[in-house]
């Protein structure tokens, strides 16, 4: 009996060579316990396109020693789309047919991680170390596969220590020298593309690590065009005035490539927004919050799902570009009926603040201005300064324009603390965008004091901040940009070739925005170049809505092309 048992040891040894799993099926190195204090997200995936779940996972192509390769592929698919819920959904199935599956622990950190927008909360960070944590615990897993979970441990690691952009230049390094090690792993090539997006400063503007990143998922575009990851990215890292055109093709792609995700069929928009091109863009947001408003109803969000929101942001700026007020009015007063968003986080705020205030400023509403409310009232705005300041400004300029001097001055004090609120979380990259709105509102100040110079000196400030700072990736763009404020008080100061360049040079940056081409063609048409105020003036009323405006621009505009 006890040669028979050592024969069977023996042989359980060396099958295990090759089939590893044969004689450990129910010894996994990961308890239950460990896997139920994860909490992760169960269920079915919800979908709100083709009823075939399209995503793009044909095109996914990832290769583990766990099997599961149709799911894992949808899996990554589904990460590649920042489709972030519904993604840890399949790695958790993953996880619970195969508790040592060292890479759905890795899938579950990446859902948790979201680059590129809002940074994760707590719960979120606690989420991902404990899944790398359990990953590193699995002895059964390739070289490669520790590679990839030490590349993202490396954010996870001292998360309630270090700061956000501190943990993604980290997992930069991490995912270049993962890339370096296997230079035939697509994947990791995709996923250094976006680590280098991750940790790209916003003050950078040669956009040296976007440049990187293009070269890139450029290479990979041509012969992978069909991929999420490839097409999403390259759209975010052409997400600039000066790359826009280069990302055109991809953004075009995108949506055909995904079209059961909300995420996907926004993200064109981007580089919509970036060229001008405000028919494409309004197309590609309302597919985006027709499936942002299905998805909250299948899975059962009580309210809105936040997609929505970030949808609805973008379509008021391109209803607004083409003087369409009766649509972006429609945006508006459906903003205005929300209440509850899930989840809460930097885009919604930043749609509630942004939307209101383009509208009124971009129509030069100024007593509405002055009385903006930051809606709903509900909701922490004391969290998000930044889109709290976006209202100060709105209001500073209303009172400002309306004569309300002191109640202007109030309104700089409040934005003067919120910057120092968001210096005080060392969030430089907002603190710098509130000074942009100080130094804007305060020239608007002094210009109506009558101190003309100093109002000036202010605004060029202002503006040349702005020039020196790349937008954030979350939204389409400043409430109002500060040259194109710098041109408006030019040709208030009766400096019409002066106002003439400043409004160029910020079309340059801001293409086909409505009151650019229309301040451009009065700055000509003052400056005494009717042939170049005739050609600003054509390119608006080709551009816009007349059918559909109520700009009373546009009736004048009419009359004076016909001339």
């Amino acid at each position: 009996m006890k040669k028979v048992i050592l024969y069977l040891q023996a042989l359980c040894l060396s099958l295990s060579v090759i089939l590893p799993l044969s004689c450990k099926q129910k010894n996994t190195e990961v308890s239950k316990e460990g896997i139920d204090q994860l909490g992760l997200k169960r269920g079915e995936i919800i979908t709100c396109g083709p009823p075939d779940q399209e995503f793009g996972a044909l095109a996914v192509s990832f290769e583990t020693s766990c099997g599961q390769t149709e799911d894992f592929n949808l899996a990554m698919a589904l990460l590649h789309s920042f489709e972030y819920d519904e993604a840890e959904k399949i790695f958790a199935r993953i996880i619970d047919a195969q508790p040592d599956c060292a890479m759905a622990y890795w899938g579950v950190a990446m859902s948790n991680f979201h680059p590129l927008w809002t940074p994760p909360a707590e719960p979120e960070l606690k989420k991902g170390a404990n899944a790398i944590a359990l990953a590193r615990k699995i002895t059964q897993k390739t070289n490669r596969e520790s590679d990839y979970i030490e590349a993202i441990s490396a954010y996870y690691t001292d998360w309630d220590k270090l700061d956000h952009p501190t943990r993604s230049q980290k997992f930069e390094k991490a995912m270049q020298q993962l890339y370096t090690s296997y230079p035939t792993d697509k994947e990791a090539a995709i996923f250094y593309a976006l680590a280098l997006n991750a940790a790209a400063d916003p003050s950078d503007k040669t956009l040296s690590k976007q440049k990187k990143a293009g070269s890139i998922l450029q290479a990979l575009y041509s012969k992978e065009p069909n991929h999420p990851g490839i097409v999403h990215y390259i759209i975010h890292t052409f997400d600039s005035p000066e790359l826009a055109d280069i990302g055109l093709a991809a953004a075009r792609k995108y949506a055909s490539v995904a079209p059961s995700s909300a995420h996907a069929l926004h993200m064109p928009s981007h580089i919509f927004t970036r060229l001008g091109l405000w028919d494409e863009s309004i197309k590609s947001n309302l597919a985006s919050v027709s499936s942002a408003q299905c998805y909250a109803e299948a899975s059962g969000i009580k309210g809105h799902w936040d997609e929505e929101l970030h949808g609805i942001d973008y379509l008021m700026y391109a209803y607004l570009q083409k003087g369409d007020n009766e649509l972006a009015k429609q945006q508006w007063e459906y903003l205005k009926t929300i209440k509850e968003v899930s989840p809460v986080n930097f885009k919604v705020l930043y749609a509630f603040a942004a939307s209101p205030s383009r509208y009124v400023l971009e129509n030069k509403l100024w007593k509405e201005a002055a009385t903006l409310e930051t809606q709903p009232a509900n909701f922490p705005w004391e969290k998000f300064p930044w889109q709290k300041a976006i209202i100060h400004f709105a209001r500073l300029l209303g009172n400002v324009h309306t004569g309300y001097i002191d109640s202007a001055k109030a309104e700089l004090i409040t934005l003067h603390q919120l910057h120092d609120n968001l210096l005080a979380q060392k969030d430089t990259y907002k603190a710098n965008q509130v000074d942009i709105q100080q130094k804007a509102g305060e020239a608007w100040i002094k210009f109506k004091e009558g101190k003309q110079d100093k109002a000036l000196e202010l605004m060029q400030m202002a503006a040349e901040m702005e020039d020196k700072t790349k937008k954030h990736p979350v939204t389409p763009g400043e409430v109002i940009p500060a040259r194109e404020l710098l041109a408006d008080l030019l040709l208030q100061l009766n400096k019409p070739e002066l106002a003439l360049q400043a409004y160029e040079a910020d079309l340059k940056t801001h293409p086909n925005r409505f009151n650019g081409l229309y301040g451009a063609g009065m700055a000509a048409e003052k400056a005494g170049k009717p042939d170049k105020a005739g050609t600003y003036y054509r390119q608006l009323v080709s551009m816009a809505s007349p059918a559909h405006s109520t700009r009373p621009e546009l009736v004048s505009l009419k009359q004076y092309v016909q001339q």
